[in-house]
């Protein structure tokens, strides 16, 4: 159900009695990054005390596992990640669940981009597997947008004959993603999600996968109820995930929906949002 966004009923920075929080969940880009993709300062300090606490945090992005797992390579062990928008959750390297798409659907998937770039559309495929992204397309500005979120990736020849699990098929846009190539795609809307997880960015992924299923999921295993998890996000990509968490923030940068949908507010990616609501919320030093 969806609820009105509020603030906390406290200026951003002032404390309030801490609450019982074991599960903090966040999106990356133009939540925990601010614009220039940079992680806040103070973040693993935030962690440090996190973990002391028995605090699980666990990163929430379209990015896949091997980018996130180097970007928290110093506080990595014990952390779950949820990769590639909810479709692969790893755990110390290990597994916790995927979600992959049907080979046939990525073909056809990947047909229609083909067919949307040989129009007048500047779009691009990333075929995002378990083991490695894959591209055709060999354009130095596309393959820095790619290489940006993709840590893993290779040039292949046709990324419908890549042998690994394909998790999901993204799409960078150099236009607006939102009004050119999602529509483009509404064919498999039925039947898949076609959701919009930036300003230039397209995911198609099975209906059954998501950032808010896969944060069910963790917390039917670990134990954890809504009341005790806290998670942020700022795009389309993210609305399951507010519906998960009764400590749920949109940031001030957020999607209108995203705002919508989110029961508190929290300050911009570019103001330390998360770690400011965190520590306000959990009661840290700052």
């Amino acid at each position: 159900m969806p609820y009105s966004p509020s603030p906390l009923p406290a200026p951003a920075d002032t404390a309030i009695a801490p609450a019982d929080i074991r599960l903090v969940v966040t999106d990356m880009d133009g939540t925990l990054l601010d614009d220039d993709k940079r992680a806040p300062a103070g973040l693993w300090e935030v962690l440090e005390q996190l973990r002391e606490r028995g605090v699980l945090f666990s990163p929430a992005s379209g990015r896949q596992y091997a980018t996130l797992a180097r970007e928290f390579a110093p506080a990595a062990q014990g952390m779950v990640f949820i990769a590639e928008n909810g479709t692969y959750v790893v755990r110390d390297g290990v597994e916790i669940s995927s979600d992959p798409l049907d080979p046939a659907v990525v073909a056809e998937i990947v047909a229609a981009v083909r067919r949307l770039s040989a129009g007048r559309a500047d779009v691009g495929a990333v075929v995002c597997g378990k083991k490695s992204a894959y591209v055709e397309r060999t354009d130095p500005a596309f393959l820095a947008e790619v290489r940006r979120y993709y840590v893993e990736n290779r040039i292949v020849d046709d990324v419908t004959a890549v042998d690994d699990d394909i998790l999901k098929v993204a799409l960078y846009d150099f236009g607006s993603a939102e009004r050119t190539t999602a529509p483009a795609l509404a064919a498999f809307a039925g039947t898949h999600q076609v959701v919009v997880s930036g300003e230039h960015w397209v995911d198609v992924m099975n209906r059954t996968a998501d950032k808010g299923a896969a944060v069910r999921r963790l917390q039917r295993e670990l134990g954890i109820t809504p009341a005790q998890t806290m998670v942020f996000g700022d795009y389309l990509n993210d609305l399951q995930m507010m519906d998960t968490a009764e400590w749920s923030f949109a940031m001030a940068n957020a999607h209108p929906e995203v705002i919508r949908r989110a029961r508190h507010l929290a300050p911009s990616n570019n103001d330390d949002g998360v770690l400011r609501t965190i520590r306000r919320v959990l009661g840290l030093p700052a």
